[in-house]
């Protein structure tokens, strides 16, 4: 188990997340406050395109696509300089699950759950949970949280020792 632990903190030694986030702002990326992010995040070519609210978490691999790249076998064709963009918003409080891709002119309203490996192509209105590819609303917010309200457990704040103990007494292993 410590020899897994080494590798994986080596691992990520190597792909520093603060790098492509500090990138991306410089570059005009707009975040709020109580941004959490994991590694592997890509803002994509033009950041400034993308506003990101208060309370908000992006999980491992998750990708904001600003601009359609089609248009590049377009502009073969006839020799044209086309290209589509489009805005991203993501509102307040909001998880988006890994691997997720947010595409061109999608906004995310407040108190969102967006699923892992979910292509969000339209917008998702606030409080709902939201997942598949292509994404769509699956309940409310409220609605989640009457269905996981009876599997949660209280962790939160809790060393990793003593998470650790708690959930291996929790599921008797």
């Amino acid at each position: 188990m410590k020899k897994a632990f080494n590798y994986f903190k080596r691992w990520f030694k190597l792909i520093p997340i603060n790098i492509h986030l500090k990138k991306a702002k410089k570059r005009g990326l707009t975040i709020g406050k109580n941004f959490e992010i994991y590694s592997r995040i890509d803002f994509g070519s033009e950041p400034y395109l993308i506003t990101i609210g208060d309370n908000v978490r992006l999980s491992i691999g998750c990708m904001f696509v600003t601009h359609d790249g089609g248009t590049w076998v377009l502009n073969n064709l006839d020799g044209g300089r086309r290209d589509v963009f489009g805005k991203i918003k993501i509102g307040n409080n909001v998880h988006i699950g890994p691997y997720s891709i947010i595409m061109p002119g999608v906004t995310i309203g407040d108190n969102v759950v967006i699923g892992s490996f979910s292509l969000i192509t339209k917008s998702i209105p606030s409080n709902t949970v939201a997942f598949g590819s292509p994404a769509k609303v699956y309940e409310s917010v409220e609605e989640y949280k009457q269905k996981v309200g009876q599997k949660c457990v209280n962790t939160k704040g809790m060393s990793f020792k003593n998470k650790r103990q708690f959930l291996k007494d929790h599921f008797k292993l």
